[in-house]
């Protein structure tokens, strides 16, 4: 896919939070269209998101998101790189549907009265104009998490990265979304720590302990993650908690 050429590049990035290194020396290149990073709770996953996303710098190391430094050009990264969090009121601003919608294409530069052209015609094409006045305090979780789908989909970046995209929900509303998400033409970066959800990755990185230890086909990595977590389960792997 040539519209993918640069993808998301990180050189021997590393972050320490706390004093505590979370992630150590990443050389990666992400430029397939379905790519899955998978890893239990503590492995660095989400502060690899949020590096990706430009939203902390690394301490080490260089990222660039389509050639760009996401966390120095805030602006261009908008226009590469949407971002869908795992709980919508994490990035939920605003009190009606078209407010929400309307807020990141008037910070791409649109006028507000070109934003709400373009809200109303994406809520015509989604089935869903009856919304628009509607508060967003009174939608649905899954309703929500659709919103800050159409949201992201609205400022058209080239990659999407997804957070834990279907956890919380149930099953009707994750067969909805992982219908939608098998159908965007973006590149999608799928963080999580559910096998089952990268079943149509073209690659999958498996982290832990904010190391890449395994990184191919999810035939291949899948298996090797499924083996090592019910090893661990098998343990009394938290017996140590309470020294």
């Amino acid at each position: 896919m040539s519209e993918f050429s640069h993808g998301i590049e990180l050189q021997f990035a590393s972050v320490t939070l706390g004093g505590k290194p979370v992630l150590e020396d990443l050389t990666l290149r992400l430029t397939e269209a379905r790519i899955g990073v998978l890893g239990r709770n503590g492995s660095g996953k989400t502060t690899l998101l949020r590096l990706m996303a430009g939203l902390i710098a690394p301490d080490r190391g260089q990222v660039r998101v389509d050639g760009v430094d996401p966390f120095r050009n805030r602006k261009a990264t908008l226009a590469a790189l949407g971002i869908l969090f795992q709980n919508p009121d994490h990035q939920i601003l605003f009190p009606t549907v078209e407010e929400e919608l309307a807020f990141g294409l008037v910070q791409q530069g649109l006028t507000p009265e070109e934003a709400a052209g373009r809200v109303a015609a994406l809520l015509v094409a989604e089935g869903r104009a009856h919304w628009a006045k509607v508060p967003v305090s009174t939608l649905s979780q899954g309703q929500r998490h659709y919103l800050c789908l159409m949201t992201v989909l609205l400022m058209q970046p080239r990659t999407i990265l997804l957070d834990e995209p279907l956890a919380g929900l149930d099953l009707p509303t994750q067969a909805r979304l992982a219908r939608r998400f098998a159908a965007l033409p973006q590149r999608l970066v799928t963080i999580t720590h559910d096998p089952a959800v990268l079943a149509g990755a073209d690659r999958v990185l498996w982290l832990e302990a904010g190391r890449i230890v395994a990184d191919g086909p999810p035939g291949e990595v899948v298996p090797a993650f499924t083996a090592e977590m019910d090893l661990i389960g098998a343990q009394d792997a938290d017996a140590d908690l309470a020294g």
